[in-house]
């Protein structure tokens, strides 16, 4: 079987990991082979060298217009330079040249704007880098702009995350391609998780959540953080404010976007995702450390916000971690 044809789109001030990440990915695969699985192709508008917003300069094997099908995968990149790349209507008309010539189609990152720009989201369920995700879901209402996932897959369309998200995406499309195997053995090559599921959320709260500028919310948030196995419903917290529950939920929507109950248990969820995966402690201990009833409404948080049970979470996280050992 031939190798098949993977062409990377690219432009002035891209992220280089945006292209590096899916193609080390690709070429591991050839490398993993006793026979090339792809053959991969960096492409620029007029084939001119591309300097990346990191300074390192790439040159293009081809120009956009150049290129002719059928095409296995286009991958289109993101960047610094997205704007002005889905600004230009001769890059977008070669997008959609090229996406009809193409088995299917993947962006990372803010490349995602410019299959926005080009027509290949319309209607469409995509995600990009969760800061931008506002302005890509304000600038084009008629496609469905999810912030949370690591890669969205919408027919024969990709979009992943941010930056090394590309890599997840590259790995997945591989494993459709030839199996579970090869994925897992690109992943141990390239001393990266065993692949995180496509759903797997960006970042964790504790990550991009600023301590709220309330006091009383500021306070609740850090208690509920630090006494998980305690009472921590809506009016035991409220008590602790010396507020009623309807004027803490009021603070809770201004202030968090959310309710207490709802704060609580992603609270909770993400915190027993952290133990899931540094530490052995059975299932029960986990629940019961992070305020959980069972393990069964443990479960079913982890079903509601990962959608996956704690089992293959600890598997999959947990593996990770002993491939990169």
């Amino acid at each position: 079987m031939a190798p098949r044809q993977i062409l990377i789109a690219a432009f002035p001030q891209a992220e280089l990991l945006d292209i590096a990440c899916p193609s080390d990915v690709f070429d591991a695969a050839n490398r993993l082979r006793s026979k090339p699985a792809y053959e991969i192709r960096l492409g620029g508008l007029d084939g001119r060298p591309i300097r990346c917003q990191s300074g390192i300069t790439l040159t293009p094997e081809v120009r956009l217009d150049q290129v002719t099908g059928p095409l296995d995968t286009l991958v289109v990149a993101g960047g610094l330079g997205h704007l002005s790349a889905a600004a230009d209507g001769r890059v977008l008309a070669q997008l959609r040249r090229l996406a009809k010539a193409s088995r299917r189609v993947a962006s990372v990152c803010t490349g995602a704007t410019l299959l926005a720009a080009a027509g290949l989201l319309t209607g469409r369920r995509c995600t990009t880098h969760w800061a931008d995700a506002p302005r890509l879901a304000a600038q084009f209402p008629d496609i469905e702009v999810d912030p949370a996932p690591l890669y969205v897959r919408d027919g024969e369309v990709y979009t992943s995350a941010g930056v090394t998200s590309g890599l997840d995406l590259a790995l997945a499309l591989v494993e459709q391609d030839h199996g579970p195997s090869l994925s897992r053995q690109i992943a141990r090559h390239l001393v990266a998780y065993l692949q995180r599921p496509g759903n797997q959320a960006q970042v964790s709260m504790f990550l991009t959540a600023p301590a709220p500028e309330h006091h009383v919310v500021r306070d609740l948030t850090a208690h509920i953080a630090s006494h998980l196995d305690t009472d921590l419903g809506t009016p035991a917290l409220a008590a602790r404010a010396g507020l009623s529950a309807r004027q803490l939920s009021r603070l809770f929507d201004t202030h968090l976007g959310t309710t207490p109950g709802k704060h609580v248990r992603r609270v909770r969820t993400e915190t027993a995702a952290q133990l899931l995966s540094t530490t052995d402690l059975p299932l029960s201990a986990v629940a019961r450390r992070c305020g959980f009833g069972s393990t069964e409404s443990l479960r079913q948080s982890f079903l509601d916000h990962y959608d996956t049970p704690p089992s293959a979470y600890r598997r999959l996280h947990r593996g990770g971690q002993q491939a990169l050992a």
